[in-house]
């Protein structure tokens, strides 16, 4: 009994000793990062890791339902795409033709109603809002300079930064992007309680504007000027201009920093692939929702074409690509969650789920994207005209 005392009374000074120092060395953090995360069996961030953060509600409106193809789910998945299901864990897979569901899958006890974490999809919807705020002249254009709404941002380049470059992966902010690493800036952002203080706390150091570096912090910090332009919470100003009028069928959920915060708004948007889907219907009906122009058609444009020469894979917070000359747009978030949209066949897939699959350094779209287009094509092409 004596030894089995001694024992938690050197394992209690052992732990204190180690939050201390995480407190000491500012990565304090990463106890709830342990928490929240690495106790859990996870390495990174999870589908419904939502859960475990305060959140903010994205609240519908009046729900305005798909319709359902009149032949929905008469073809069954190919052998590759279901293949690819069992490897990579999807949750769901939905295929909308025509504004039609024509076919839906949902496995790992998800199905239509259950929400996943949108992860970097989210970036695409931020865009969407600044947008909006450009429409509503609450934003002057792409060129207003960050600095009107954050005077003291840090860096040589501080002054030049535009909320265009924070849209299109320009910044020049130095942050980076290792998802797996427990000390990286990105990992310091998703357990942190203060986002807004660790943004403002970095500093534009490369000149914005020269070239595409995907970096999740441009995002955060454009959302920061969001919603000071518009004075309103980014999850209040989705919901009033995108989700309402758009009859999302459930209400959202987008993680905070903290439960009186900002939205993580990177990333971390909570809801099902149906209602993710709505922003491809949006951007594919060039910015018309029901006779309403939500979306200026000429920002729909600039989004979903490339800024740089030499990354045609990216516009304004949407992918871009060409497989088998379709040319399409699509949303794309940590672990392989997708909306693709392809306009010429009025067509949008959306894949949620565990994994992500391979990317290498010479192909910018891992090589499940392909996978989802073509077997999708693959299953339309049996349909019974």
């Amino acid at each position: 009994m004596k030894r089995l005392k001694k024992f938690f009374k050197w394992f209690a000074i052992a732990l204190s000793s180690i939050v201390l120092l995480l407190y000491i060395f500012n990565v304090d953090y990463l106890l709830r990062a342990v928490q929240t995360i690495y106790l859990k069996g996870y390495v990174t961030a999870f589908l419904e890791d939502y859960k475990e953060f305060p959140n903010r509600t994205i609240r519908k409106g009046t729900a305005q339902p798909w319709p359902i193809a009149k032949d929905y789910n008469s073809i069954t998945e190919t052998t590759t795409l279901y293949k690819t299901h069992q490897e990579l864990k999807t949750v769901a897979f939905v295929i909308i033709k025509n504004d039609s569901v024509w076919h839906e899958s949902y496995f790992d006890g998800f199905d239509k109603n259950s929400k996943t974490n949108s992860f970097s999809m989210a970036k695409s919807m931020v865009c969407a809002a600044l947008g909006k705020a450009i429409m509503e002249h609450k934003i002057k254009n792409l060129n207003q300079k960050v600095i009107d709404f954050f005077p003291n941002l840090k860096g040589k380049y501080a002054k030049e930064v535009t909320v265009g470059d924070l849209a299109s992966m320009s910044s020049g902010l130095n942050w980076d992007e290792k998802y797996y690493s427990p000390f990286s800036i990105v990992t310091r952002a998703y357990f942190d309680d203060d986002l807004k203080k660790i943004i403002l706390g970095l500093e534009i150091n490369e000149k914005p504007g020269q070239k595409f570096k995907y970096l999740s912090g441009a995002t955060q910090l454009l959302a920061m000027c969001i919603e000071k332009a518009t004075g309103v919470f980014l999850s209040d100003y989705i919901a009033k201009n995108f989700w309402q009028p758009m009859g999302a069928e459930h209400d959202a959920l987008w993680q905070l920093d903290d439960p009186d915060g900002i939205e993580k708004a990177y990333c971390c948007v909570a809801s099902n692939a149906r209602d993710f889907a709505r922003f491809g219907k949006l951007f594919k009906q060039n910015g018309k929702w029901n006779g309403k122009q939500l979306l200026d058609e000429a920002f729909i444009k600039k989004s979903i074409t490339p800024r740089f020469k030499d990354a045609p894979e990216y516009g304004y917070g949407w992918w871009l690509h060409e497989i088998n000359g379709k040319k399409l747009y699509y949303m794309r978030g940590h672990l392989g969650q997708f909306v693709i949209v392809i306009p010429e066949d009025d067509l949008i897939i959306v894949r949620l789920g565990h994994l992500k699959g391979k990317q290498t350094k010479t192909d910018p779209h891992s090589n499940d994207l392909y996978t989802y287009v073509n077997e999708t094509y693959a299953m339309l092409a049996k349909r019974k005209n």
